[in-house]
């Protein structure tokens, strides 16, 4: 299994879609800080500007650790659209390329195939949500310096600087969590047609459709809600509160966590009955 995952890496890496999402982060990544260089003092003070005339604050509010929250929480809606790039690329490739019937003579099982497929994008996944961490968080440490994590939500909460680094670490490894859903329903939809650009779309549509009926105000779509695999991808922001709901983000986990396995279960199977000659 080893082998074959690090022959489809390599297979991945050779293509220049692999690293559209490593180039796209890295570039929005750098204009925020950029942008946040220069203007950073004044977003802050427009953030707190109901709350300057009532409390002083002391320290560096504005850091390192401030920025990669900001960049996290923007870059993020817009990730997934990097993951099925690839993950809607790795078996309609194959049908594309016409190289199915080649792949599928080799003396190794479907399953060890699909299994190793399905593995490289977990993997790709991971590195990308790697590179945001190291660029947004690493980098804009480099640049702005520590503090304490000034975080704005329903009220005004502020983390010491000795209460962060976990926080944000959980936070990424959530994301990546999240992200590999995302690839398995791309992987699932690249299972069904012979061409890459329709689980890219699939995908993003079934993405987008969730988002709109969650934001219906209307009680069965209320009652559903908590059934959508997109209404757990943003727990990660729990770990940001100053009270952890390790419950709620636990049962998000298993909820992703079923769904990845649901899907990697059907797509095997579909994957294991395919017609080599079609």
């Amino acid at each position: 299994m080893i082998t074959l995952t690090w022959i489809e890496l390599q297979k991945m890496f050779k293509k220049w879609r692999t690293y559209i999402g490593f180039i796209a982060i890295g570039v929005l990544t750098l204009i925020v800080q950029v942008a946040l260089y220069y203007t950073g003092e004044k977003y802050l003070k427009f953030e707190m500007r109901s709350l300057s005339d009532s409390f002083i604050f002391t320290g560096k509010l504005f850091n390192g650790y401030l920025v990669a929250n900001l960049v996290l929480q923007g870059l993020f809606v817009h990730i997934p659209f990097l993951i099925v790039l690839v993950g809607g690329d790795l078996l309609a490739g194959e049908a594309t390329a016409g190289t199915y019937r080649m792949l599928l003579t080799r003396p190794v099982s479907r399953l060890k195939v699909i299994s190793a497929k399905f593995f490289a994008g977990i993997i790709y996944t991971s590195l990308l949500l790697f590179w945001l961490a190291l660029i947004s968080l690493g980098g804009s440490l480099l640049i702005f310096g520590g503090g304490e994590l000034l975080v704005m939500k329903s009220k005004l909460i502020i983390f010491a600087s000795n209460d962060i680094l976990w926080r944000f670490a959980y936070a990424y490894a959530y994301a990546s969590l999240s992200m590999a859903t995302v690839m398995a329903y791309s992987f699932f939809f690249s299972s069904l047609v012979e061409n890459a650009i329709g689980p890219i779309v699939a995908t993003m549509a079934l993405i987008i459709i969730l988002l709109i009926l969650s934001a219906i105000p209307v009680e069965f779509l209320q009652n559903l809600q908590p059934y959508f695999f997109t209404s757990h991808m943003i727990k990660w922001n729990g770990f940001f509160d100053d009270v952890v709901n390790y419950k709620d983000i636990f049962n998000s986990v298993w909820i992703l966590l079923a769904n990845i396995a649901g899907l990697f279960a059907i797509t095997s199977a579909i994957f294991i009955k395919k017609d080599i000659l079609s």
